[in-house]
């Protein structure tokens, strides 16, 4: 059980650290107020805790699916805001933009942390009814959760220690992926409801990688690893990267046009 509980809580944990890390790092590159993130992981714990305990009621929704449905559609949440936020990341110098960069770093925080924090409530509430199980779960998610995050700091101490023109080439990088990893989870979700027919997977690697292996724990947050794609989870998974490269080479193309 402690094993389970620290890679249940890795995996949770990851990815909203890698976001964090990332947009945090973004920020100090661009030399932006990073005050913002005190309130965006408020309002995310605020958010994971009002979803978690109405999770029964979100579940009826939508015939029986709803948890999947939501779950689905926070993750395209978190992908149109990744989207959004490397269009503006490509003319920083603006005001304006330099504000909505605030406010789609925020919003971007608090949807992963909604959604990340609810799965680790609900998770943990699952055991408070069984004592001897609970002090092991306890403690694998702390481990969990501490490697999870250690692993976001050293992202971040990376990307920002690095000179800035390599740091941003990094974090556009890592933010390509990060996006395509949401798509990715959305349409697995909306699989698991039955609004996307299932299909037979393309090929299996998970005897040769784990997803449920610390390195594969930590590849599923970063590039959206999955040891058994269909076809309709790559489709959508490289139209996601497809879409990101085109916006993000129009809009660096754009901001390299003298203004009139």
């Amino acid at each position: 059980m402690l094993l389970n509980a620290v890679i249940f809580i890795l995996q949770e944990v990851l990815e909203a650290a890698l976001l964090v890390a990332l947009l945090l790092a973004f920020s100090q590159i661009f030399s932006t107020s990073r005050v913002w993130l005190i309130s965006a992981l408020g309002l995310g714990f605020v958010s994971a805790a009002l979803y978690a305990f109405n999770i029964a009621l979100v579940s009826q929704w939508f015939e029986g699916v709803g948890q999947e449905v939501v779950n689905a559609v926070m993750h395209m949440i978190l992908y149109l805001m990744l989207v959004f936020f490397i269009v503006l990341a490509m003319r920083p110098e603006s005001t304006t933009n330099s504000k909505r960069l605030v406010l789609t770093m925020m919003l971007g925080v608090i949807v992963a942390v909604a959604r990340e924090g609810s799965e680790i409530i609900l998770y943990i509430h699952g055991f408070i009814t069984i004592p001897d199980l609970l002090l092991p779960v306890v403690l694998g998610s702390v481990i969990g959760a501490g490697i999870g995050i250690s692993v976001g700091v050293l992202f971040y101490y990376v990307l920002v220690n690095i000179d800035v023109k390599n740091g941003l080439r990094v974090g556009y990088v890592m933010t390509l992926f990060l996006a395509g990893s949401m798509v990715l989870q959305a349409t697995q979700m909306l699989i698991q409801a039955d609004w996307i027919i299932s299909q037979y997977p393309l090929w299996d690697t998970s005897s040769l990688l784990s997803e449920r292996s610390i390195t594969g724990q930590l590849l599923y947050a970063l590039i959206g690893y999955e040891a058994t794609p269909t076809p309709i989870q790559m489709m959508s998974y490289f139209c996601a990267l497809a879409l990101m490269v085109v916006l993000s080479i129009v809009s660096r193309t754009r901001s390299k046009r003298p203004s009139k």
